[in-house]
């Protein structure tokens, strides 16, 4: 299993290439409510990041299926 640090680290790097790469899907991802926390002090675990982590890779699929060069 992964770590957070892992974790962390490969949700930075996937994020790095999608604001680089694919700018407007990040501006996407920014607004994206799941990133705002609803409690002042969240928990944030193992699970809750890589929960988040395979949301980004399911985003980042979905519009390079979707937004593919014509």
């Amino acid at each position: 299993m992964k770590t957070k640090q892992d974790l962390l680290t490969e949700i930075t790097q996937l994020t790095t290439n999608i604001e680089t790469n694919y700018p407007e899907l990040y501006t996407f991802l920014l607004e994206e409510p799941v990133t705002i926390p609803s409690e002042e002090h969240p928990h944030i675990d193992v699970a809750a990041l890589q929960d988040y982590l395979e949301t980004l890779k399911q985003e980042l699929k979905h519009h390079i299926e979707n937004h593919k060069s014509k």
